[in-house]
């Protein structure tokens, strides 16, 4: 059972106003549960086949097919945004199953691992599109069930700090995939067809990981360990996992605060593949380069997440929500500034993994709190759906935004509506995350 892991940490931890939980003195921190070190690997290994197609796929698109920018940005927000779709169904349906999280995990990756080679026989907007969806499809499947399973198997008071460890797994594979797709470019002459097998045959690698070392059952996930040391099964007032109760779930403040705020945060922020295609348009970096941009983003996310998990748990995860939104901000800036340094790809990636380090899990944690264990993975479906569909929404505007009114003006917007949607997430901190 996953509360085995659990019972090892501080069952009664006080619990501060703005989520913070601050162990006490004394006590030793409860080890990372054998669960999230299990997924964090899988999530490594299909990480170095995602990012290799992710890494050479901007200027695949643009430069080997000539997509336009608007066009770009239909597809990458089919990329980024389609899984939103099935996101809650995925959730449902881990939590309906009666624990059965990693199934439905399971076949989400199966899915992902399946179109990598389908990129070798698409050549045109429409059936690149059709692969990209049924990608994104299979993410959406995976994602609610695999975090609803780190959530589960960790304490409220380390939540933070075990998906800094899952999420600094994946980031691992995330900083390989880009440096193994610039190797294949390099030694081969079809070397997008070669990235796309080689990603094709590490996807399998990790869905076999996930088949035979990560736990699964009918109960596994299915209860957790509370504050008072005992274990909740359905959770808060007994609910069930129906469609009915996923959805009423928004009728908690703190939970339909979170999505709100995250929300309006992804309308403003701008994809990673169109911050590595500014950056290359502001530094001019050779085709044969770009691939290595996403090692940036990577490192500086691999470095922080861990750190910035851990200070979520202490000083409370809005505010390192919020911060990272900062840092993203910052890189906006720099990247509209006449400023051309040695130093401003450096400084750009490193706020842009910074980011990421300080919202990806963090915002998982925080939303793990006050929702029942056997609507868990439906509850985080939830947020990731208003997510992903704002960052979808995002991709559109700010593809049709560069065609129209060019790349600066583009970000500028972006930018400004990043302030003044950070401004307004302030004011809709959610109050007291954490169970009592």
């Amino acid at each position: 059972m996953y509360v085995a892991d659990s019972r090892a940490s501080t069952p009664d931890a006080p619990a501060s106003a703005d989520g913070a939980v601050r162990p006490e003195a004394g006590r030793r921190r409860a080890a990372i549960a054998p669960t999230v070190l299990a997924l964090g690997t899988v999530s490594l290994v299909t990480d170095v086949s995602s990012e290799m197609v992710t890494a050479v796929l901007p200027l695949y698109l643009v430069t080997g097919l000539g997509l336009s920018p608007l066009g770009f940005g239909l597809l990458d927000g089919v990329y980024n945004g389609f899984s939103a779709l099935v996101r809650l169904a995925g959730g449902h349906l881990a939590d309906r199953g009666g624990g059965r999280h990693k199934w439905v995990a399971g076949l989400g990756y199966g899915v992902s691992a399946l179109c990598k080679p389908l990129l070798l026989v698409a050549h045109s907007l429409t059936p690149i599109g059709l692969v990209l969806a049924a990608d994104r499809t299979g993410k959406g499947l995976r994602t609610a069930p695999r975090d609803a399973l780190i959530s589960l198997s960790s304490t409220p008071e380390g939540r933070g700090r075990a998906f800094g460890v899952h999420r600094a797994m994946d980031t691992a594979g995330a900083l390989f995939g880009p440096l193994v797709a610039f190797l294949i470019l390099r030694a081969t002459v079809d070397g997008y067809d070669a990235v796309f097998t080689v990603s094709f045959c590490v996807a399998v690698f990790g869905v076999l990981v996930l088949v035979l070392f990560v736990p699964g059952g009918r109960r596994q996930g299915a209860a957790e360990v509370g504050r008072d040391g005992r274990e909740s099964g359905e959770g808060v007032g007994g609910e069930r996992p129906t469609l009915r109760a996923a959805v009423g779930l928004l009728r908690r403040r703190d939970l339909r605060r979170i999505t709100v705020c995250a929300l309006l945060l992804g309308l403003a922020t701008v994809s990673d593949s169109f911050v590595y295609l500014l950056l290359q348009r502001r530094l001019g970096v050779p085709d044969r380069w770009f691939a290595l941009l996403p090692l940036g983003t990577a490192a500086a996310f691999l470095l922080l997440a861990v750190p910035l998990g851990r200070l979520a748990d202490r000083v409370g995860r809005w505010a390192v929500f919020l911060g990272g939104h900062g840092a993203l901000l910052l890189a906006y800036a720099l990247l509209l500034a006449s400023w051309h340094g040695i130093p401003l790809p450096y400084v750009v990636l490193a706020l842009h993994g910074g980011f990421y380090a300080a919202t990806d899990g963090v915002l998982m944690a925080a939303a793990s709190e006050g929702v029942p264990a056997a609507l868990r993975s439906s509850g985080l479906a939830v947020v990731q759906t208003g997510q992903a569909l704002a960052r979808f929404a995002c991709s559109l505007l700010f593809g049709a935004a560069w065609t129209v009114w060019g790349d600066r003006a583009a970000l500028a917007g972006a930018a400004a509506a990043l302030a003044a949607c950070a401004a307004f997430s302030l004011t809709l901190r959610p109050k007291g995350t954490v169970p009592a």
